[in-house]
């Protein structure tokens, strides 16, 4: 059968299970969205309202289900567009497969009209992608697309088609789901991409290493999620009887109704993970990677400090990050479910000791810190907001944020069951991420109840989503935490002593967040206190239950902080 090129990617998509696309559509992409209504019972679009959030509904897509999420866009500024969602997707480790149009293969590098070399670009943030220059390689570039995207560390990849290859037209060959035979390229392309596996000797060295230890603890991160290593990280803790602090990544890997859960670590972390990780003997980090907000918060690295009197374990997918950020003892690369499991059989199991005891009596320490009510009224507390909230929704809520204060009490306050239920920009720390991502979180978990907490200035920033909630009938709860200021930057200016708010000051210069929310045909309420918040989240369950978005207000005092906070 002879197809043109953008047919042959849309058969291309369909072969690797794509159901749904986001994008929007311009002048070089024109002939893919032709065959994109060809299809449409065989795969969704879904128009957004600005190219960066297509990026960001596929990552939720994507981080929701595990599978790759798919944007198209078009050339020049459409491509530049996605870059923020490409890199914030790339730290993240989220699949991620990027389409995007270009001019003619004879006028690239001429400066012509909305042309940009947009894999020179995103070099840096993806990990392969490609100039399709020869219709008759784009079938197989896409196959490998999403094999190089999902395989070993999970990561984004993108594809550049010129416009004369989308029109032109070539033999297309069905292979079967992927059964076909790789050619030289891809064999050379795959070795490259493939991770070198641990050995015997890595796991009976790190089980030696656990079996001595008298007091070890367990640091997991976002890789848990990946490997789909749940059970396995519940069991190990439990055998080896060793509290688990989390990674704001690995939020949802492990229960927090836990004994031996501990919190979260880093600069956000509780006072227990903090603290407890010092008097440890063994730091076992699966699935982590040791970034600056986790090791500049229980201690400089470049000091004396304990670091480096322990010893430290490190079990991660990706052997670029053994040794990157610290030095460790024994190292295990390979998919983490596979390696907990070998190391379970490999370990002795630990009775309860002193060391756990310690460990519980710091637990014990964590009492929810209490706020006084300001101007004599009754303020809304952000626990209070997210606690309820939790209540309204299924188990199975997917809880998607924006970045700032309102992410991280999110991550300390949500009583999270569903284990990729929290989607966040946790290492790009991308303002304007949660909106689009709960649109493809909400596409993708059609059943689920989605929940978006946000802040006021994040949302300024993707509000135009809301016409893709309108569009498809959505049914998102949007939770703004409005306090009228750039909360956390507010918070780093008093902790720096500064004297002075500048530019993070938002009152006095809108919008209304309910009047825009009904200029879009959302059901929006302002609120203030709790008797108010609870009548508005029960008319907004009755607008989800009906299958609308709903939006909730919820005004909080300028100075509510995040706490603990270690610089």
């Amino acid at each position: 059968m002879k197809y043109n090129g953008a047919r042959i990617l849309i058969e291309s998509l369909i072969e690797n299970g794509v159901d749904t696309v986001f994008g929007y559509p311009g002048a070089a992409v024109l002939s893919i969205y032709d065959e994109l209504y060809k299809a449409k019972n065989r795969i969704r679009h879904i128009l957004v309202s600005h190219e960066q959030h297509a990026a960001h509904a596929a990552d939720g897509y994507a981080r929701s289900t595990g599978k790759a999420g798919v944007c198209i866009v078009t050339s020049g500024p459409g491509a530049t567009n996605l870059v923020t969602g490409i890199a914030t997707a790339f730290v993240d480790s989220v699949p991620l497969i990027a389409i995007t149009g270009n001019v003619g293969t004879a006028l690239l590098g001429k400066d012509s009209f909305q042309e940009v070399d947009i894999a020179g670009i995103t070099m840096p943030i993806v990990k392969h992608n490609w100039i399709v220059k020869d219709v008759n390689e784009l079938a197989q570039i896409v196959n490998e697309a999403f094999i190089v995207s999902l395989s070993g560390r999970p990561g984004p990849v993108l594809i550049d088609i010129p416009k004369d290859v989308i029109d032109v037209t070539c033999e297309f060959i069905k292979h079967n789901n992927k059964t076909y035979c790789f050619n030289e390229r891809f064999q050379r392309l795959n070795r490259k991409t493939t991770r070198v596996n641990f050995n015997e000797s890595d796991i009976e060295n790190a089980a030696s290493l656990i079996n001595d230890s008298k007091r070890p603890m367990i640091y997991a991160g976002g890789g848990v999620i990946n490997s789909g290593a749940y059970e396995q990280l519940e069991k190990f803790a439990e055998r080896i009887k060793a509290p688990v602090a989390l990674s704001l990544m690995g939020t949802g890997a492990f229960s927090r109704d836990h004994l031996f859960y501990s919190g979260l670590i880093g600069m956000f972390g509780t006072i227990v993970s903090n603290e407890i990780v010092k008097k440890s003997d063994l730091l076992i980090a699966i699935g982590a990677r040791f970034s600056d907000r986790m090791l500049n918060s229980i201690g400089n690295i470049t000091e004396d400090n304990f670091l480096k009197k322990i010893k430290i374990i490190h079990i991660d997918i990706d052997p670029a990050e053994i040794n990157k950020n610290i030095k460790t003892d024994v190292s295990v690369v390979g998919d983490i479910k596979t390696v907990t499991a070998k190391l379970i059989k490999k370990i002795n199991e630990k009775r309860l000791s002193e060391w756990f005891e310690v460990f519980l009596k710091w637990k014990g320490r964590m009492v929810k810190i209490k706020r006084s009510k300001k101007s004599g009224r009754q303020c809304l507390l952000p626990d209070f907001v997210i606690l309820e909230t939790a209540i309204a929704l299924r188990e199975d809520a997917v809880v998607c944020t924006d970045v700032g204060q309102h992410q991280i009490w999110t991550a300390q306050y949500y009583p999270f069951i569903k284990t990729r239920g929290f989607l966040s920009s946790c290492g790009m720390g991308t303002m304007g991420y949660g909106l689009g991502v709960a649109v493809g979180a909400k596409i993708a978990n059609p059943t689920s109840p989605v929940v978006l907490f946000t802040g006021d200035g994040s949302f300024r920033m993707n509000q135009s989503e809301m016409a893709t909630l309108v569009k498809y009938n959505l049914p998102v709860l949007i939770v703004i935490f409005n306090n009228n200021t750039l909360g956390m930057m507010r918070q780093w200016q008093k902790f720096n002593n500064s004297t002075h708010f500048y530019e993070t000051d938002l009152e006095n210069c809108g919008p209304d967040f309910v009047k825009l929310a009904s200029a879009y045909g959302i059901q929006a309420f302002r609120t203030d206190n709790e008797k108010s918040f609870l009548s508005a989240l029960k008319e907004c369950m009755v607008q989800i239950k009906n299958g609308k978005p709903a939006l909730i207000e919820a005004i909080i005092d300028k100075d509510e902080e995040v706490l603990p906070m270690t610089l």
